[in-house]
């Protein structure tokens, strides 16, 4: 049975080349797209893409509909439909532009892979994501051992996610040189550090405890002065694995290497969280946790612009919108603790959405905003003092 076509391989190839190097696209999303082409190509028997025809499209959307997940069994999600229709809409309207396509492709059958507005709704639905407390997760620290120093490791890694908000790629990426105990923070620099977007920025200890930062400070202060590593080491080391008496592989210990990617550190939140009692919650998620506590901490727009900072966020809006849904028994305390204002008791409505557009707008708040709207974008003028 044909498993592939040189003719599509070598114009998959041109695509991804133009994703990478012209769009900026990454390695997993250029992953993505391939993976969304390989089911096409399997459905339609490795045909020549040159005789691409919109029935296909429609024939390809009806059995991918059928198919069910490896991982649940069950039939694939529609968030699952509507990314890899979209990677191929995406390349087969680039590809009708193309030399040896234009002939014999139209811009407009690209746009057969698509779902109905109904599904579309449904996959690109805004839901609730969950996410430890910060109870839950000093729990978990005051749970995880500490006989070992991969214990430790393990255990000081848990505690630096919520001290920092650090994603995941980003701890497996970082050095010792790049936390400064000094100064309570932590450089996250993109010429080292698998950041998002590749973006440079210093992230201040959040206010999650004492006891948090500690196990931070002895794990930091245990690799510099006991194992003696340096500023070039990682902050978590990959996990040794050695013969012993027995002529039997084990763990002996952690080694000056960084982790090649951050499954390991989703499998050390996995076995923590389980270990705890309580069900699991990937590194991510803390992020969440940290915009929930900041949601409580703020108090003026200065400082929730800066608790955006410390996230990476370059707007508060990103924060709001990505990481501020408020859980539903939140959202009822709020509504019951808000006040009946009456007129002319201080508040200006009209300012702060004037602040609103100007944020999306990307517009400058220099001499055009007023106090109120000060308050409100702390981050381009500096607030009003009360």
């Amino acid at each position: 049975m044909r498993k592939h076509n040189p003719s599509n391989e070598r114009i998959k190839r041109s695509y991804f080349t133009y994703l990478a190097e012209a769009m900026r696209r990454d390695e997993t999303t250029v992953d993505a797209v391939a993976k969304a082409l390989s089911r096409f190509e399997e459905h339609s028997g490795f045909r020549d893409f040159k005789v691409f025809r919109h029935e296909q499209a429609i024939a390809f959307k009806r059995a991918l509909a059928e198919q069910t997940s490896r991982a649940t069994g069950k039939k694939l999600s529609k968030a699952t439909l509507h990314a890899t229709l979209g990677h191929l809409r995406q390349f087969f309207h680039w590809l009708a532009g193309q030399p040896g396509y234009k002939s014999r492709l139209q811009y407009s059958d690209a746009d057969y892979f698509n779902l109905s507005e109904k599904s579309s709704r449904v996959a690109t639905a805004r839901r609730q994501r969950p996410f430890p407390t910060l109870e839950q997760v000093r729990h978990v620290l005051s749970t995880m051992p500490d006989a070992t120093i991969v214990q430790r490791r393990d255990r000081a890694l848990v505690a630096f996610t919520i001290l920092t908000g650090a994603r995941d790629a980003a701890i497996a990426s970082m050095c010792l040189k790049h936390v400064d105990l000094a100064g309570r923070c932590v450089v996250q620099d993109a010429r080292d550090v698998r950041t998002k977007f590749s973006k440079t920025f210093t992230t201040y200890f959040f206010p999650v405890g004492d006891e948090v930062q500690a196990l931070v400070e002895n794990w930091v202060t245990e690799l510099r002065d006991q194992q003696l590593w340096g500023n070039s080491d990682p902050l978590f080391g990959a996990t040794a694995v050695a013969l012993d008496s027995d002529r039997r592989f084990g763990v002996v210990g952690i080694k000056p290497e960084h982790w090649s990617s951050a499954a390991p550190i989703r499998r050390v939140f996995r076995a923590a969280f389980a270990d705890a009692g309580l069900r699991y919650f990937n590194p991510h998620s803390f992020r969440h946790t940290l915009v929930q506590l900041g949601e409580r901490c703020c108090r003026t727009p200065e400082d929730f612009k800066a608790w955006s900072q410390n996230l990476g966020h370059e707007g508060v809006l990103t924060t709001f919108s990505s990481y501020g849904h408020v859980a539903p028994g939140r959202q009822g305390e709020i509504m019951r603790e808000i006040p009946l204002r009456t007129e002319g008791d201080g508040t200006d409505f009209d300012a702060l959405v004037r602040a609103v557009k100007k944020e999306l707008d990307g517009e400058p708040c220099v001499g055009g905003c007023d106090r109120a709207e000060a308050s409100v974008v702390g981050a381009k003028v500096e607030p009003a003092r009360r």
